[in-house]
């Protein structure tokens, strides 16, 4: 395996001279309330933005503070890119009393080097296909959405009617009627179903049990099923199915996939998951060479982060069943229309820096 990818960024001259902020808030089709927050590190007449997609609000809330008191750790001065990088290995970027959640770490840093990754394009003047020696392809994306309580075909509907051949990543749930998984294999719309089986206390966690569990595989037979919790009751239930199952929640990094109980077909890769710069393109080249087939993944982003995961989704994963949809397709109110897949690349001389 090579690191070509990352090596191409990590000798990038960077210059940092300070950090500002800029929070943002939605309402969300899941229920809750979205709170994000972009960093813009300053060097010389240009910003580069980068988002942190830390889920609890507490967790923004005492980042704005320290920010505004001028007590966030961020390294500044002349570096590379990867020397920035390696900088933050001993910054605590959660000053005071921490996250709420361990997964935050990585959303944070990877906040910072998003940032400081756009950053440095600018003041290179460069792109990342330049870089990397690759080109942007339209985006290919489906929806995801939950189904109500009670859950219904109603939202499925509703998005179709807006964007009539949309497909869909839906989050299947243990109330799921055999008649509501009768409706939607009908319409043809779902390509993945996500079992959440790996994530604990939040509103979306999912309860693994084999006879759910086998209700979905079988009522969804041609739709790649992620992140089930293999337990000795429901390992059984993917025997044979294996080659259809992906992997979300639990992967940041290289180690990760390697503690998979088989060696995936598919991988959902949420950029912010990796922390990192370097464990995000060494793990995709991995999966390049290894023929595992990937699609990208959404956070509620509310800014940057959106168009950055696009961007890596453009030169890597195209043409997956990418839950990267505007982030329009997440207000609990939708308009009339929607934007149609596949998101169209940025004419040239129109993008610069990192992200569409």
């Amino acid at each position: 395996m090579t690191d070509t990818e990352y090596r191409a960024i990590a000798d990038l001259p960077l210059t940092v001279e300070g950090v500002d902020y800029e929070q943002f808030e939605q309402d969300t089709s899941s229920g809750f309330t979205r709170v994000t927050t972009v960093f813009e590190l300053g060097g010389e007449d240009t910003t580069g933005r980068g988002e942190d997609v830390t889920y609890d609000t507490e967790d923004h809330e005492r980042l704005a503070g320290a920010l505004d008191a001028g007590e966030f750790p961020l390294p500044t001065g002349e570096f590379s890119f990867d020397e920035f990088s390696t900088a933050l290995d001993d910054a605590d970027l959660f000053p005071g009393d921490g996250p709420e959640r361990e997964d935050s770490v990585d959303y944070r840093r990877w906040a910072v080097e998003s940032a400081a990754l756009d950053l440095a394009l600018r003041q290179n003047g460069t792109t990342l296909p330049a870089l990397l020696d690759r080109e942007h392809q339209p985006v290919r994306f489906v929806a995801s959405t939950r189904l109500g309580d009670p859950p219904s075909v109603d939202r499925v509907d509703e998005v179709r009617s807006r964007n009539p051949g949309i497909g869909f990543k839906l989050d299947p749930t243990p109330d799921w009627s055999d008649d509501l998984i009768d409706d939607l294999r009908a319409r043809d719309a779902v390509r993945v179903v996500d079992l959440k089986g790996h994530y604990e206390g939040t509103v979306v966690d999912g309860k693994a049990s084999p006879e759910f569990y086998r209700r979905i595989v079988e009522g969804f037979p041609d739709a790649v099923i992620e992140d089930p919790l293999l337990t000795e009751e429901t390992g059984p239930v993917f025997e044979g199915e294996e080659g259809r199952v992906s992997w979300d929640s639990p992967i940041h990094g290289m180690d990760d996939v390697r503690a998979l109980p088989w060696e995936p077909s598919w991988l959902n890769v949420k950029p912010s998951r990796f922390g990192s710069v370097e464990s995000l393109f060494r793990t995709l080249r991995w999966a390049l060479d290894s023929g595992v087939t990937l699609y990208g993944g959404g956070q509620f982003e509310l800014s940057a982060g959106r168009g950055q995961a696009q961007e890596i989704a453009s030169l890597f994963y195209p043409d997956g069943p990418n839950d990267l949809a505007p982030s329009v397709y997440n207000e609990a109110s939708l308009p009339p229309e929607l934007p149609r897949s596949p998101i169209a690349v940025p004419a040239r001389g129109d993008h610069e820096g990192f992200g569409f």
